[in-house]
């Protein structure tokens, strides 16, 4: 149970790294002219699918099985809980705000770019800091959880050592 739980915590700040990434990037984003941002949107990004949804995927699935073997102890419960429904709002709002944007992008071209373009980026940007603060919550409640672990097994060791 231990090393799933680590497990655990190693997918979740996996999981964490794509989202903040855009949100650290959204300032300088804003700032840039429609052919620029959306030539970075076409030519940088499409790859990063083939690495980070299967992360939130494997996230949610690990959260989901550690839910169901955690049902002794409440605490570790709720945790799995907060966690995997952070994963499935995370992909949720994937589908919600940036996969229609990216495919709806993908036949654009700098001469085609609609007058409207900036709403598209705004929509973009949006799911990512979403997909940020819930990549977060679930990061930090997991974390709690193996920090709780790692104390319990403290407590454990030390009340098994005989007394001098």
């Amino acid at each position: 149970m231990k090393i799933m739980r680590l497990i655990a915590l190693v997918i979740a700040f996996l999981a964490t790294t794509a989202p903040i990434s855009h949100l650290l990037e959204l300032p300088t984003k804003l700032s840039l002219d429609g052919p620029l941002w959306l030539s970075i949107q076409q030519h940088l990004y499409p790859g990063w699918s083939a690495f980070y949804g299967p992360i939130q995927i494997l996230a949610l699935l690990v959260c989901v099985v550690l839910f169901f073997v955690s049902r002794r102890d409440p605490d570790y419960r709720n945790a799995y809980l907060v966690a995997a429904l952070c994963y499935i709002s995370m992909i949720l709002y994937f589908f919600l705000f940036n996969d229609w944007v990216n495919q709806t992008l993908a036949h654009w071209t700098a001469s085609t770019l609609p007058a409207d373009w900036t709403k598209y980026r705004l929509k973009w940007e949006t799911g990512y800091a979403l997909a940020a603060l819930f990549s977060l919550i679930a990061f930090v409640t997991l974390l709690h959880a193996r920090i709780r672990e790692a104390s319990e097994s403290r407590a454990d060791a030390r009340t098994a050592q005989p007394a001098e």
